[in-house]
């Protein structure tokens, strides 16, 4: 029996307006979550309800704004080793060069930095496809305040409709549904939605495609962010405790013995003195004495707040030298790429989800074009290395991977440069023997052959100088 046919008191949205409410009302449930780990990520997390209440007594509103924010780095610190460089979608030397002008066209190095952001920080982002005006493929990622899918029943990939809400300057609300046979648009007068306009959808699928973090088998993908609030509001909340404690505890507190106590009209006491730095405490009575309680040890603070972060560093997966000074040199070598290991597998595995994503994105925009790539299911993203090396280090890298016989089109590719690069290289190269032949004394070397081969040819040096030397008479072993 189909799904379909089964009776419930619960059916699925069967019109236009259906879906719409229903898609509007599933984005409110999860917009307070999202605009909660934006909050967060740009540090405009609510402080203040931690401290204590001498905190407004002693400051006011002079640290209203403060934050001790390590939310945005955790999100940097991956997002900066996430690069596309091109895409590997067939054998046909032409579908890499094809598949990186559609990217560049749209704007994609920006684009896609921004998506991969928001994935992370809300735990989803999403990518638009459409025909432009020319027919050309438009791809606009999207944020998810403002776009939702619903998949089909027990599917996980296969999504039966999305929509994407917006509002204007002034005020107006307006929606676009996608299903996969046709698409909708409408606007709200505050009260109710408008009969949408229906057109037909030429594409025959929604063309809507989330960009998942931490994707799960079952519930919803998650934010960076969620394992790591917690423990931000407890650094928020002891690094508030502390500015109260060196306004209130931190200056010594004085006393006085010996002196009378004297009391207003209302029996209340009177402070005999104006204790400032500036100060000189004297009294005319000679049993008065002077003294003061010691300072409060705000060390304590740092040891709790460094402990905290630790925890944090370690739940991110963020070297913790990122995050706190030490003082003293930072790491380097070996020692940096050990603390780095754990930062590298996380980058790696966004990667590998995020990747995904752009497949789908590149395939849906040869279904624009009607380009028969569009059912390429072996394509694959090209990322730029997430590892941080110097320029030495990776040169000789792949000097050894030359050595081994890997060919010089895939060293290029590791080198970091581009399908539009790489295409023009062989012509550069060409051109440049043709040079070398026709002017050898003009140019530097002698060869554009790789580095490897030119090294294998050279004869083995040993200790050749030692005849000259016997024959000078300076040979060490006969005197």
């Amino acid at each position: 029996m189909a799904l379909d046919k089964i009776g419930s008191p619960f059916s699925p949205p069967s019109t236009a307006i259906e879906w719409i409410d229903y898609l509007h009302g599933k984005l409110g449930k999860r917009l307070p979550l999202i605009r909660k780990y934006a909050d967060y990520y740009e540090g405009r997390q609510a402080t203040m309800p931690f401290s204590q209440n001498l905190y407004s007594t002693a400051f006011g509103d002079a640290f209203r704004e403060w934050s001790d924010n390590f939310c945005q780095l955790v999100i940097d610190a991956v997002l900066e080793r996430l690069s596309v460089v091109g895409f590997r979608l067939t054998d046909d030397p032409d579908a890499d060069a094809d598949a990186h002008q559609i990217w560049m066209r749209n704007n994609m190095p920006v684009q896609s930095s921004a998506a991969h952001l928001d994935a992370m920080v809300h735990g989803e982002s999403y990518a638009i496809v459409w025909a432009g005006v020319d027919g050309e493929p438009v791809i606009s990622c999207e944020s998810a305040e403002q776009v939702v899918v619903q998949y089909k029943p027990g599917s996980r990939t296969e999504i039966e409709a999305a929509a994407k809400f917006f509002t204007d300057d002034f005020g107006r609300e307006y929606v676009s549904l996608w299903t996969a046979d046709y698409t909708y648009t409408s606007f709200a007068d505050g009260r109710q939605w408008y009969e949408p306009v229906q057109e037909p959808n030429p594409l025959g699928r929604v063309p809507v495609v989330p960009i998942s973090n931490r994707a799960r088998l079952t519930g919803d993908p998650s934010s960076d962010l969620q394992s790591i609030v917690p423990l931000q509001d407890a650094i928020n909340k002891t690094a508030t405790d502390a500015l109260v404690a060196s306004e209130m505890a931190a200056f010594p507190a004085r006393f006085v013995t010996g002196l009378e106590i004297v009391e207003d009209e209302d029996g209340r006491p009177i402070e005999p003195f104006r204790i400032a730095i500036d100060k000189v405490l004297q009294a005319e009575d000679p049993q008065a004495r002077f003294g003061q309680f010691a300072a409060a040890d705000l060390s304590n603070y740092r040891v709790l707040i460094d402990l905290l972060t630790q925890h944090l560093a370690s739940l991110a997966r963020v070297p913790y030298h990122y995050m706190i000074d030490s003082g003293g040199q930072p790491a380097t070598g070996e020692g940096a790429e050990a603390a780095e290991y754990g930062l590298i597998a996380k980058a790696r595995q966004r990667i590998l989800h995020f990747g995904r994503a752009w497949v789908e994105v590149m395939r849906l925009c040869y279904r624009v074009k009607g380009d028969p790539r569009a059912d390429c299911h072996t394509a694959e993203v090209i990322w730029a290395d997430v590892e941080n090396r110097s320029e030495a280090q990776h040169m000789d890298a792949l000097i050894k991977l030359r050595a081994l016989g890997v060919p010089v089109e895939v060293l290029w590719e590791k080198a970091g440069f581009t399908p539009a690069e790489i295409v023009r290289f062989p012509a550069l190269l060409a051109e440049q023997e043709a040079l070398i032949q026709q002017y050898p004394t003009a140019v530097a070397t002698g060869s554009s052959a790789p580095v490897a081969d030119d090294m294998a040819e050279k004869p083995p040096q040993g200790n050749a100088s030692n005849d000259a030397r016997k024959v000078a008479g300076d040979d060490a072993n006969r005197r």
